[in-house]
């Protein structure tokens, strides 16, 4: 037996705008902003707000978002997308494709600004069959972890209802027409931390009088790889990357400095802690080793939360999903190393869902190797931040009814 919430959301999005909610996912696709300069997002997505009939306000938090539409009694239930793009060299090919030098949508949070603005217009045309209050987000600066915390610091929840129940989706790879869901922890914390080596510059020529840093930061890279195999318990999962190393203007000059930078990716603080005061202990090591003069500096810097969904909210979601998309489409992958800052809207500790919408085109998925083996393909395929990463113009709609099946789970009585 289908639920009322599954059967008002087949009824509210049976005739949605495909084409114009394609145009608008081009449109934004063709000109991506990085984190807090998306002023032209955020136009456009308040401009599809108002024409909805929302309450809406603009500049939260920087370029953030929001509408507010109030429709009678029962609860408060906030929609989000994020709406920053990466500094990606698109090379897609696809005609639609990014025309900002360097900067690209790699990771679909164009369709996600698309998704909720279709979602937003879908409830408010069918506001008489659900009672409430929407607040819909649109948030920036979530690749640099920023956005959720500015806006809750600037004010947001002063300036719209504070929710009862947060919802938010992602585009992610895998054959169209899945809907992962995942009843507690789905993503993962992440961390960034800085190592600068102190050497002592020089020539080229005469390497007994320095103390070259690079070497230093090369032995440093090797031995950070055990921080992981050898003192995270297996039980556990962390995930340690060298992203990027610095160091010198020329070949034949010895620098003074060499820069290390780290991502680290883990599911408890516990394991955060441990992890970087083990980076501390073997920079320091390291250092000693080589004679440096001064020891290494090492900052951490910015971090994401754990995304932590409360299993009752997202067993009610994923089930509704299911309703509406069929069986089988819901499948549950275990948590990702992933990160995102979605949970810091739930300023009072909220319950949230947050889910993924499958996105590869059938003739990618196709084509991918490693035949009946799931993980083996998904591996082969352009993932979030890949400059190839291309989500198919089929999941528009479907996108688009998840969000208003969500919401209508707590809005339809």
């Amino acid at each position: 037996m289908t639920s009322a919430a599954a059967r008002t959301a087949l009824d509210l999005t049976a005739d949605l705008p495909v084409p114009d909610l394609e145009d608008l996912y081009r449109d934004l696709h063709r000109h991506p902003e990085l984190s807090g300069r998306e002023h032209r997002t955020a136009a456009r997505f308040a401009e599809h707000l108002r024409k909805a009939g929302y309450d809406t306000a603009e500049g939260i938090g920087g370029t953030g978002v929001t509408g507010v539409l109030r429709n009678g009694e029962g609860p408060v239930v906030l929609l989000r997308a994020d709406m920053d793009a990466l500094p990606v060299q698109e090379l897609t090919g696809l005609p639609y494709a990014s025309e900002t030098a360097g900067v690209m949508h790699a990771c679909g949070h164009d369709l996600h600004v698309t998704w909720l603005a279709g979602a937003a217009a879908a409830l408010a045309a069918g506001r008489e069959t659900w009672s409430g209050t929407l607040v819909v987000v649109g948030q920036p600066a979530e690749e640099t972890g920023s956005g959720a915390e500015a806006m809750v610091a600037d004010g947001l929840y002063e300036r719209v209802p504070r929710p009862d129940v947060l919802l938010g989706q992602h585009a992610a790879p895998g054959p169209v027409g899945l809907y992962p869901h995942v009843p507690g922890l789905i993503l993962s914390a992440t961390t960034d931390v800085d190592i600068v080596v102190h050497g002592r510059g020089g020539h080229g020529s005469r390497p007994e009088t320095t103390v070259d840093p690079v070497v230093t930061a090369a032995y440093l890279v090797t031995r950070l790889q055990t921080v992981v195999s050898r003192e995270v318990a297996p039980r556990e999962s962390a995930v340690l990357t060298v992203g990027r190393i610095e160091a010198g203007t020329a070949a034949n000059i010895i620098p003074s400095t060499a820069r290390i930078s780290l991502n680290l990716r883990t599911r408890s603080e516990a394991v955060r802690d441990r992890m970087v005061a083990a980076i501390r202990r073997i920079a320091e090591g390291e250092c000693l080793a080589a004679g440096c003069p001064r020891e290494p500096e090492v900052t951490v810097g910015g971090s994401f939360p754990v995304t932590v969904n409360d299993a009752e909210t997202d067993r009610r979601v994923a089930e509704v999903h299911r309703e509406v998309f069929g069986e089988g489409t819901v499948i549950d992958p275990g948590p990702a190393m992933g990160s995102e800052d979605f949970s810091r809207l739930a300023a009072d500790g909220q319950p949230y869902s947050f889910w993924f919408v499958t996105t590869t085109p059938a003739a990618t998925w196709d084509a991918a190797p490693g035949g009946d083996d799931l993980l083996a393909r998904l591996d082969a395929l352009p993932s979030n931040h890949s400059p190839h990463f291309a989500p198919d113009l089929s999941v528009v709609g479907p996108g688009v009814r998840t969000l208003v099946s969500a919401a209508l789970v707590h809005l339809v009585r």
